[in-house]
């Protein structure tokens, strides 16, 4: 012990908290956690948002970035004229008097499971503060055209549950996978939890779980370092930490800090690790699911949500995948709705198999819809005055067409809903009171969501 107070005294000018994470944790940085889920919230900000009931215990949101058309999916117009109704001819579903598009015969089959709302509405028609808008529901005043991602922005669900709620159990509040959005130099906003900083951000999973080689690097030491060894650098380090307390040097101390113990943690659990490893899926679960990169991510969604991750957002593509201002038949026909339809179906399936569906929402949409008119590349342009959410679970009654919009799918002639509702709906499930506070870098409060729930979803 003495020669360890030795060498804490002559080298105690280079410690610090940070050199005692990579001392400890083979630098965790370097290991792909560029921030730790989780964190303290104020006691009464914690107390507000356990103050309502809640009818979900987590929630996989299913991104078409992009935004797919509503005319060619869920809300068909077969009686407009040919520039609107387009190629695809809509089915009976597995609900009397309802119809969707012929290219999504497993979720037809499934119509009872889940409603759609055909009267998303919003007055924006830009990929940026759209996807802003709709994955936080929340319209941030001030912002221009190319709203890229910043720490400003306002809090995606997953950072707005983990501010109000918590975790101290190696579990991040979100993950989002498996792609990134960005294109060039702009990066999606609506990815982050903003103004509430990178400790509340979701982890962010790049890599195509399809792929043999298929791992996460935030969940991969580093050459060198295993379990056993990291655990003899932590007891290391509390002994360290130890001599440093008989040296009332706290202000100084290398001792692990809260967020870097549960950065530890993560390390070494092998609950969220295993999620990941779809080896151990039977090879029917995965063909069920679709040997695809849609498909497996749908898969791993439902693990993570089984082993506690309450907000998992799964990008059908990279950005602006389904923005199709061309060729838009085919594109839909042969590349985009086949795996989205047999992935989302064999998720409700397998939920509803294990008794997951009841706690467990599965939302699906995009920043907005389609024009109604196909332009002259046969494809149709951006329309954030009507598009289409799909919801299913923690209480959704199942086997509804929620709203109705025009002849042409333009406008909404029934109630429309904004984002913001979106938002009241995902946050009231999740058993957070849209009223409660935030606060953000200027230490403003201000109320979390301003939308109504969407009541049609469970009448």
């Amino acid at each position: 012990m003495s020669s360890l107070s030795e060498k804490l005294r002559n080298n105690q000018h280079r410690l610090s908290r940070r050199a005692a994470i990579q001392a400890g944790t083979s630098s965790l940085a370097g290991v792909g956690l560029t921030s730790v889920p989780g964190g303290r919230a104020k006691a009464a900000v914690a107390e507000a948002g356990a103050a309502t009931g809640s009818r979900a215990k987590q929630i996989v949101i299913v991104w078409l970035t992009g935004a797919a058309s509503h005319h060619d999916t869920f809300d068909m117009k077969p009686n407009a004229p040919v520039e609107i109704r387009g190629e695809f001819n809509p089915v009976s579903t597995s609900v009397p008097g309802i119809q969707i598009c012929e290219h999504l015969p497993h979720l037809a089959q499934r119509m009872d499971k889940y409603a759609v709302v055909r009267t998303l509405s919003h007055k924006d028609n830009n990929h940026l503060m759209s996807t802003h808008h709709v994955l936080t529901g929340h319209l941030q005043p001030g912002a221009f055209f190319d709203k890229v991602a910043s720490r400003d922005d306002w809090p995606c669900y997953s950072s707005g549950l983990g501010f109000l709620r918590p975790r101290t159990d190696g579990i991040p509040s979100g993950v989002n996978l498996p792609t990134f959005l960005l294109q060039g130099p702009l990066t999606w906003p609506g990815q982050h939890a903003g103004f509430l900083g990178p400790k509340y951000d979701p982890w962010q999973i790049k890599g195509d779980p399809q792929k043999p080689d298929f791992k996460v690097d935030s969940l991969t030491l580093s050459p060198g370092i295993d379990v056993s060894r990291l655990d003899r650098r932590q007891a290391l380090l509390n002994e360290v930490n130890v001599q440093q307390q008989q040296l009332d040097r706290a202000a100084e101390a290398t001792r692990l800090t809260d967020d870097q113990q549960l950065a530890f943690s993560i390390l070494t659990s092998s609950r969220l690790a295993q999620a990941f490893e779809l080896n151990r899926e039977e090879d029917a679960v995965r063909d069920r699911y679709g040997r695809n990169t849609t498909g497996q991510s749908m898969l791993v969604a439902r693990r993570l949500i089984e082993v506690g991750v309450p907000v998992v957002q799964v990008n059908v593509g990279g950005a602006q995948t389904w923005d199709n201002h061309g060729n838009i038949f085919p594109t839909l026909k042969d590349r985009l709705l086949p795996p989205l339809d047999q992935g989302v179906a064999t998720l409700l399936d397998d939920l509803d198999d294990r008794g997951q569906l009841d706690d467990t929402l599965v939302m699906m949409l995009g920043e907005f819809g389609r024009t109604p008119k196909i332009n002259a590349g046969k494809g149709r342009d951006h329309w954030g005055p009507c598009f289409f959410g799909f919801f299913a679970g923690a209480g959704v009654r199942g086997g509804q067409m929620i709203g109705r919009s025009d002849d042409i799918g333009a406008y909404p002639v029934t109630t429309a809903f904004s984002p913001d509702d979106v938002g009241a709906t995902v946050y009231r499930l999740l058993g957070i009171p849209p009223e409660a506070e935030v606060h953000d870098r200027l230490g403003r409060p201000s109320r979390l969501n301003n939308g109504n729930v969407i009541q049609p979803l469970f009448g």
